[in-house]
């Protein structure tokens, strides 16, 4: 199976380790809202600063959460067996780094964060309904072509942060206007067509892989969820904007 995300690997499935058990569904749930939990601990603490301290205080817990969310998660796609152990540090990084965005977000337009979480969990709902219901089906052509859309958009960030170090921003990624509002709608179109990969990999592995996959996989998830957190945020701050 090919998936956008980079720690859905097929060879995983094929992997074991004796006396570990097997993955199971309810397994995967429960270890995706216990990072969940952990990822709003997190979020609390950098929110709370923020609104304690202020933006000054919150900035390196901020940052560093980017930045150990982003070594944890690479761990963690590239030592799956390591999940049950990186998966929560990382929560609680990314729970950091989004909590201190998200009031800088709340600051300029309040009340945007509780309409963000929302619509992301109402996405997170839907989308699980259609999957199970069969409206939605993760065949071979629908995950490559969210394999390609997804890694249209990360080509495009990664020019926008190179252009940055210079001195020169992408308009559609930043832009307020109708283009630039279409280009968020569509990133957030495609990080939620992602939740329907992170569906199919959890249901293929039900049984199948081993049992730390349970950890592996609801890694996998809360990282989609928090990128269209992010999105969500971006593209109704554009539409706060107009």
């Amino acid at each position: 199976m090919r998936t956008s995300n980079p720690m859905m690997k097929e060879s995983l499935f094929t992997q074991s380790i004796s006396g570990v058990g097997t993955m199971t569904l309810q397994g995967a749930v429960n270890k995706t809202i216990a990072l969940l939990a952990l990822v709003v601990i997190g979020a609390s603490y950098s929110w709370s600063l923020f609104y304690n301290q202020g933006p000054e205080a919150v900035q390196p817990w901020m940052i560093g959460g980017f930045i150990g969310a982003f070594i944890f998660a690479m761990i963690t796609i590239f030592k799956a067996e390591w999940a049950p152990k990186t998966a929560p540090l990382y929560a609680v990084l990314e729970g950091l780094a989004l909590g201190g965005i998200s009031a800088f977000f709340e600051v300029r337009f309040p009340g945007i964060v509780i309409q963000a979480v929302g619509l992301t969990f109402g996405t997170l709902f839907a989308l699980l309904f259609a999957y199970k219901t069969r409206l939605i089906r993760a065949t071979e052509n629908f995950k490559l072509g969210v394999v390609a859309a997804t890694g249209g958009i990360a080509l495009v960030y990664m020019v926008s942060i190179v252009g940055s170090m210079f001195g020169w921003q992408m308009p559609l990624i930043h832009d307020s206007g109708p283009m630039g509002i279409l280009f968020s709608l569509f990133v957030v179109v495609i990080a939620a067509m992602n939740l329907v990969l992170d569906f199919d990999f959890i249901e293929r592995g039900d049984g199948v892989a081993p049992r730390y996959m349970e950890w592996y996989a609801a890694f996998g998830l809360v990282l989609t969820l928090a990128w269209l957190y992010l999105e969500l945020l971006r593209l109704l701050s554009k539409l706060r904007n107009r």
